[in-house]
């Protein structure tokens, strides 16, 4: 999609700090960390929400948080954890309508959130 942020970001027209990608993925840091640690890892494909995944893309979505997993424990997050969050729509603090996974760790974070 030519508007979306992410597809800009997977195309290379703008910056991020990279670090994962393959041919079906991208991982790179939040431009606004709200935890020590906090990277994105969204599907190369243009998938606006996790309400609107379709089945042909389920094995997908566990790639994206096996992928998420791993990089949570380069990062050092694997003795003490994080927290995985994919936000979907506008009720849910979906900000950018393409489909991400959060990862939060490297400090203790509350429940609920916000």
């Amino acid at each position: 999609m030519s508007d979306c942020l992410f597809c800009k970001i997977i195309a290379g027209e703008i910056q991020s700090k990279k670090i994962y990608e393959d041919n079906e993925m991208l991982a790179f840091y939040d431009i606004n960390p709200m935890a020590p640690v906090h990277f994105l890892v969204i599907p190369k494909k243009h998938i606006n929400n996790l309400l609107e995944l379709k089945e042909e893309d389920a094995s997908l979505i566990g790639r994206l948080f096996h992928k998420a997993q791993e990089l949570a424990k380069k990062e050092g997050c694997e003795e003490k954890g994080g927290r995985f969050v994919i936000n979907a729509k506008k009720d849910g603090g979906q900000t950018v309508d393409h489909l991400h996974i959060h990862f939060l760790g490297g400090r203790t974070l509350g429940w609920p959130p916000g």
